[in-house]
């Protein structure tokens, strides 16, 4: 049996990384050997079949915090700590494969690969570049603190770019993120997030109310788009509710997400920019799973409208005019028939178990 460490950033509620956690237990289903080794956070209180080794890098004070995050900017001490007391608890494995966001913990898996003389493989969520001027980290700034935040962000993709040149293999998310990898290094794949199939499929359920909704975070740089998509519900003098279920309003548990979407979704909303890039975001696999129409605004003009279009999913679209032709169209079919079903095609193939098993075998080719 083979033995397989992920290191990951914390797993945090409400979703716990599930493109980690479905991982693993893929991982595990296929007779791999798996631990989950990460910082210690909160308590993670999801159920899961392999052991999950966590680690504290601070005391919980802010005096603490900052010290700490100063000297990771001059010396990388979250990654170096993290790194050394890992492998001072930890056996041998045969592969290590790092799931992140940011420069950790993939410098820690690095150094803890590097010493157990094992391969690398980087799976890269996120990028900073994926949004012009990192505005998806720092929308509640101020102008004062962008050079902080400008330097703070060069530092840590230096950082990324010199574990990623060194990787066995990597795992991305969209063909924006693969393409702007392979500079770096040209063993790159698309591994797409997907959706559960188990939480995230269709059901004609028949509503009282028609309802466009957004699920997730809600930045600063998407409000022009939802300004956009509520003047168009005004424009069209319909009985529209329009619902957002942000971290702030939400009172969905996420393991209810699927059947909210089924029973109170007539419309899904995916709200991007155009300074945006690559970014296919979860709430687009879970209207997929659940056969919801996705209303994109705007357009990407890239993965996330090719996508949309590959699956029948729904519209990605700029003009006010097709904005409120798409609700309108979508809003007599639950007139005549009291629900939303998107004849979505392709669907099996953005599966978690499907992306999955892209992942295992790349596993599999290195060792």
């Amino acid at each position: 049996m083979k033995r397989l460490l992920v290191v990951s950033d914390p797993p945090a509620a409400p979703g716990y990384l599930p493109r980690v956690r479905f991982l693993c237990e893929y991982l595990v289903q296929k007779e791999y050997d798996v631990t989950l080794l990460t910082e210690e956070y909160q308590p993670l209180d999801f159920a899961h079949s392999y052991p999950i080794r966590t680690i504290r890098m601070y005391s919980g004070s802010t005096f603490d915090w900052f010290i700490k995050t100063v000297w990771t900017l001059i010396t990388d001490w979250h990654n170096r700590a993290f790194a050394k007391r890992a492998i001072g608890q930890l056996e041998h494995y045969d592969a290590v494969l790092c799931s992140a966001f940011s420069d950790f913990p993939l410098g820690a898996a690095q150094r803890i690969a590097k010493a157990m003389d094992v391969p690398l493989i980087c799976d890269i969520r996120d990028l900073d570049e994926q949004v012009d001027d990192s505005r998806y980290q720092y929308h509640h700034q101020t102008w004062w603190t962008m050079p902080f935040r400008r330097l703070y962000r060069a530092i840590h993709i230096r950082r990324r770019n010199n574990v990623l040149r060194a990787a066995n293999a990597i795992t991305t998310v969209s063909p924006w993120h693969a393409e702007f990898i392979q500079q770096f290094n040209p063993n790159v794949h698309i591994v797409y997030n997907g959706f559960d199939d188990k939480q995230f499929y269709p059901e004609d359920v028949k509503t009282d109310a028609f309802t466009i909704s957004y699920i997730g975070s809600l930045f600063a740089w998407q409000q022009p788009a939802m300004e956009k998509v509520r003047q168009a519900i005004d424009e069209l003098h319909l009985p529209i509710r329009l619902t957002l279920h942000t971290p702030h309003t939400n009172t969905i548990a996420h393991d209810q997400l699927g059947d909210a979407i089924r029973s109170s979704s007539s419309i899904l909303l995916v709200l991007t920019a155009p300074h945006t890039h690559g970014m296919l975001t979860t709430k687009f696999y879970e209207a997929l799973g659940c056969a919801k129409p996705v209303l994109c605004v705007p357009s990407d003009k890239g993965a996330l409208a090719e996508l949309i279009a590959y699956t029948h999913a729904g519209m990605a679209c700029d003009e006010m005019t097709d904005i409120k032709q798409f609700i309108t169209t979508i809003y007599h079919e639950w007139q005549g028939q009291g629900y939303t079903r998107q004849q979505c095609i392709h669907r099996e193939e953005f599966t978690r178990e499907a992306q999955c098993l892209k992942i295992e075998q790349i596993v599999a080719a290195l060792l």
